[in-house]
C-alpha cells in the first residue's frame, strides 16, 4: 500500500487558492453593473483578446529569429490570400520544420 504524507500548509494552500478564485469569480459578478458602457470601452473590451493573443505569440516570433518572422510572414500572407486558418496554421508550421531541418 502507498502511504502519502500531506503537511498541513497543503492543506491551507488549497484552501487559500479556492478562496481566491472565489473571490475573483464573485467580485467579477458584483462588479459588472459598474463596468461603464461607452463605446470607447466597448471597443477597448473587443480589441484586447487580440492583443492577450499578440503578447503570446511575438515573443515566440522573435526568439526564432529570422526564421520565426519568415514564418509568421508567411501565415499572414496566406490566411490574407485563402481565409483559412487552419491551412495558414500548417503553412507556418511547414516553414518552421523547414528551417529547423533543412537550414
Amino acid at each position: 500500500m502507498i502511504s502519502i504524507q500531506v503537511d498541513f500548509s497543503t492543506y491551507i494552500t488549497i484552501v487559500l487558492c479556492a478562496l481566491g478564485t472565489y473571490i475573483l469569480r464573485i467580485s467579477g459578478l458584483l462588479l459588472a453593473e459598474k463596468i461603464p458602457t461607452t463605446e470607447r470601452f466597448t471597443q477597448f473590451m473587443d480589441a484586447l483578446p487580440g492583443t492577450i493573443l499578440l503578447s503570446l505569440v511575438v515573443p515566440g516570433i522573435v526568439t526564432a529569429g529570422i526564421a520565426g518572422i519568415i514564418a509568421c510572414s508567411a501565415t499572414i500572407l496566406c490566411v490574407y490570400k485563402t481565409r483559412s486558418v487552419l491551412l495558414s496554421m500548417f503553412v507556418g508550421m511547414g516553414v518552421i520544420i523547414i528551417s529547423r531541418n533543412f537550414l
